[in-house]
């Protein structure tokens, strides 16, 4: 009897062992590999598992030191800071996590090389003519991955806010068509996990910022985009997040820390009044609202002046720069995460790569708040703040540009819309690398914005395509989409004609597209492809003359070549005069159209009703 219970007591404290014995495990660690030859030699890796924080990281490695160990108030999380210097060596380390100097667990880490050259990549710039395109409504060429079990949202293709099944191979496979369309580089709406209920289609509340969404493809699918745009010379352009990520994100119901999102246990949304940073009026509460607010209740706002999170996102960038060849950054929501971290997020990725491009979006018409936020635009700057941004997306540009097309010329309508805004340029350090466009995914259709005036779209295309700035389209303006009614995103970022096996139009072959389609189709690929072999087009100077009579002329030029581009909304046949002109065309006799492939007599220029010239100049 005694043995029977010996052996139950035995049995009982064993097992009373085990119960309180704790088991760790890392459920995320990120990055999860790093490269050498880094010019920021400073590496953070957070580590997220039950108590993790009760563990002390240790490894041996030469040339590699660990510069800290931070814990928060969180116990779930590690967060180790490496130091690697110039003669850190690529290969594989094992981090020991110990307690009691006794192992509890055992992580092998990479370090790779970096790609020959990564460093000097050359971003998009004024050569490009970008795409822009939705993943979600473009193509879908693996329907297996349209409902995948990890995620909420599955297929709903007759919801227009639903996920509609567009993914990457569908890019892929299309690439073609948008290298013969003209384009050189492609941005893409991002593509990370995205996990939410509902209307997840358009990627903007990220949920894991390591993960692009298995809806769209996986990591790999991504890096074989980069690869094979390259092949057809098109660059990749990732869309990225800094201000919010997406409600469903997993720090959610895990946080890092207490203030890692702002507002947690009182949300409030911004006032989206994005002057406030640099207005010295504004008072600090409305700055406070503007910066530390939810963009939206399904999007937490971020709090970077936390520095485990500012280190986190600026590494997250470049983490994606490296492992997929970026040929660029659009940085959606720029100023919402305020000047002091934008400043330190654009000097650090700019410090890694000198010649990359950085876009951020800044939806102001005024082109002195577009001009605050480019590089080191030090002009007027006592507000403090310091950028690295190179570009910016060019609204005030852009809104002057459907004024100019919608209106009647007057004395201060029409075409000297474009004009004065162009005389804005001075406030830029460089005002050739803003991006212009004719619309985006956040705004109507361009047709429809023009009233399905084919004439102003070509109009539109023209400027966009040869003014001194790199144009951007969004998929689908080069077949004339159109977005009836009240705006509503969903229908604007409507499916790509071909992109669907079930499809009955194809825009990719031109199948059951309308005559006046396949004519803007026509016209795009030739405006396009002649500019992306003009240099003129690219860094040439400029020279433009006030608009008069219902014309708007202006000249690129270089030691090379001269173009004379003629904005024209006269109804009827007008004889131009060119002798205003002289100063720069008075060694020219001809001028032949690129698009109508016709020439004209530049001391008898008569301009056709409603069409505007693109000229290419002789003697």
């Amino acid at each position: 009897m005694w043995v029977k219970q010996f052996l139950f007591t035995a049995m009982l404290m064993i097992t009373t062992s085990i119960s309180f014995s704790q088991v760790y495990k890392i459920k995320h660690i990120e990055p999860v590999f790093w490269w050498i030859g880094m010019h920021h030699k400073q590496l953070q890796i957070m580590v997220h598992g039950d108590n993790i924080s009760e563990l002390t990281p240790s490894f041996s490695y030469p040339n590699l030191s660990l510069d800290s160990v931070v814990r928060t108030s969180n116990p779930n999380y590690l967060f180790i800071y490496l130091h690697l210097n110039d003669k850190t060596t690529t290969g594989k380390f094992n981090i020991s996590f110990r307690k009691n100097n006794k192992e509890k667990l055992l992580y092998t880490y990479h370090l790779k090389p970096r790609d020959k050259n990564s460093s000097e990549r050359i971003g998009f710039n004024n050569s490009d003519a970008i795409y822009l395109i939705t993943p979600d409504r473009f193509a879908n060429a693996i329907p297996e991955n349209d409902q995948v079990d990890e995620l909420h949202e599955g297929l709903n293709r007759t919801n227009p806010e639903g996920r509609h099944g567009g993914d990457i191979q569908g890019i892929i496979n299309h690439l073609d068509y948008i290298q013969q369309m003209g384009f050189t580089a492609l941005w893409l709406n991002p593509v990370l996990e995205n996990n939410h209920k509902r209307t997840s289609y358009h990627g903007y509340s990220t949920t894991d910022y390591y993960k692009i969404d298995m809806r769209f493809g996986s990591n790999q699918n991504y890096v074989q985009l980069s690869k094979e745009a390259s092949k057809y010379g098109i660059k990749l352009i990732m869309d990225q997040i800094m201000n919010h990520c997406g409600l469903a994100h997993w720090w959610t119901n895990d946080m890092p820390s207490a203030n890692w999102y702002h507002y947690t246990s009182n949300v409030k949304t911004t006032n989206h009044r994005r002057t406030t940073l640099i207005d010295p009026y504004a008072s600090v509460s409305d700055r406070k609202l503007f910066e530390n607010g939810w963009f939206v209740p399904s999007m937490p706002d971020l709090n970077q002046s936390n520095h485990l999170l500012a280190d986190y996102l600026i590494q997250n960038s470049i983490w994606w720069v490296e492992y997929a060849d970026l040929g660029g950054i659009r940085h959606d929501t720029h100023p919402y995460a305020g000047k002091e971290f934008m400043s330190e997020y654009t000097c650090r990725i700019m410090q890694e790569y000198p010649n990359f491009n950085i876009v951020g979006e800044e939806w102001s018409p005024n082109p002195v708040v577009i001009a605050k936020w480019q590089n080191n635009n030090n002009n007027n700057n006592n507000d403090g703040l310091k950028s690295c941004l190179p570009s910016l997306m060019d609204f005030p540009l852009h809104m002057a540009l459907i004024s100019a097309l919608k209106n009647e010329e007057s004395w201060d309508k029409g075409f000297i819309k474009l004009y004065e805004m162009l005389s804005n340029d001075f406030l830029y350090l460089d005002p050739s690398n803003l991006v212009i466009f004719p619309d985006n995914h956040d705004m109507h259709r361009f047709f429809t914005q023009v009233d399905e005036d084919f004439d102003l779209f070509k109009t539109a295309m023209i400027y966009t395509s040869t003014i001194s700035r790199i144009p951007q389209f969004f998929y689908g303006t080069e077949y004339l989409a159109i977005s009836p009614g009240e705006k509503d995103d969903g229908r604007i970022r409507s499916d790509f004609p071909g992109g669907w096996q079930s499809d009955t139009v194809n825009a990719f072959t031109g199948l059951g597209l309308t005559k006046q389609q396949l004519e803007a189709q026509k016209f795009t690929r030739k405006l396009l492809n002649w500019r992306k072999v003009n240099s003129v087009i690219h860094d040439g100077n400029l020279l433009h003359f006030v608009p008069e009579n219902d014309t708007y002329v202006y000249f690129r030029f270089d030691n090379n070549k001269t173009i004379m581009v003629i904005l024209n909304k006269n109804k009827e046949d007008i004889l131009l005069d060119t002798s205003r002109f002289m100063e720069i065309i008075s060694q020219f006799t001809t001028g032949k159209d690129v698009i109508l492939n016709k020439s004209f007599e530049l001391n008898n220029l008569i301009v056709p009703a409603r069409t505007s010239l693109l000229l290419e100049l002789f003697k």
